[in-house]
């Protein structure tokens, strides 16, 4: 039980994140660089208010444990969280480009290839072990990825640019749990925000006045951006990189479903085969989570 809101956490943020076309494709005409810039920028603002005047407690509470910490220990942290600050930065950018100049399948097939690259990259990194049921699922996904990538050079290609800046943050974070969720997602932003700031006026567009993209922006940046990244790095406290990485499928599946129905992109019978297959390997990576209740119940 003590594990399963470390699920519902990882589940809801991938939850959400399925529905992040519906927030993004309204504005898919501004360049993909000056929503970024607007992301970030807002969400600094709103994430440091936040901080401020709600929760300092906490952040003298992480001061004061960061002050105490070994110089060695110091460092790490600072390198994984300036790390993850770039890798989420040039996640976002990509995801963005692709989602908007590319099509919604690329970026959902993005997030088809993410978990498999989270689980390999958890397994070398951080040694995480897995089942043989884990492997299993790992196996039908790497099969389902190829059912998808045929006839699609371009989509792989944008796909695991995005799949392993996101695999990589989730990797590293899963080190980094010292430090409040939701202050570390600050920090983080804040880093991006600083790192942006002077390429902002040299490439970002005229300034937008539309009511329309600020709207959608509130929205990237509050239900798209903030609540489901503090639960992602929340869930990383509580379970595996490689668990949390295999959720991401919930991302894609909802991705693929508005492509086809909302959005009327084409689908082929392959597709629809793989996706298929990718339901399959969620259940079959959490079998003992999902079967858990019924095997005590055949034990009694």
């Amino acid at each position: 039980m003590k594990a399963t809101k470390y699920y519902l956490a990882a589940f809801v943020a991938f939850l959400i994140w399925g529905f992040f076309s519906l927030g993004l494709k309204p504005i898919h005409h501004y360049p993909s660089l000056d929503i970024l810039f607007y992301r970030v920028f807002l969400g600094v603002i709103l994430m440091s208010l936040i901080n401020v005047l709600f929760r300092g407690q906490i952040i003298k509470k992480d001061i004061a444990a960061f002050k105490n910490m070994l110089p060695n220990h110091k460092r790490q942290i600072l390198f994984l969280t300036f790390g993850g600050a770039l890798l989420l930065m040039a996640n976002w950018f990509f995801f963005i480009y692709v989602m908007n100049h590319v099509s919604v399948k690329a970026a959902s097939f993005a997030y088809m290839v993410c978990p498999i690259l989270t689980t390999v990259f958890a397994y070398f990194i951080l040694r995480e072990k897995l089942s043989i049921w884990q492997w299993t699922a790992v196996g039908i996904s790497v099969f389902s990825c190829v059912l998808l990538s045929y006839n699609h050079f371009m989509d792989i290609f944008y796909s695991l640019i995005v799949a392993a800046t996101y695999a990589l943050y989730l990797v590293s974070q899963r080190k980094n749990s010292e430090m409040d969720k939701f202050l570390l997602l600050n920090v983080q932003l804040l880093i991006a925000g600083l790192f942006m700031l002077p390429f902002y006026p040299v490439y970002s567009g005229a300034l937008p006045t539309e009511g329309l993209f600020y709207i959608c922006l509130f929205v990237i940046v509050v239900l798209f951006t903030i609540i489901p990244l503090f639960l992602n790095l929340y869930a990383l406290k509580g379970v595996s990189s490689a668990t949390v990485g295999i959720m991401i499928y919930i991302n894609p599946i909802i991705n693929f479903l508005l492509a086809v129905f909302y959005f009327k992109e084409p689908v082929t019978g392959l597709q629809l085969l793989a996706y298929s297959l990718i339901l399959l390997s969620i259940v079959v990576f959490n079998e003992k989570l999902l079967f858990k209740r019924t095997k005590k119940q055949l034990e009694v």
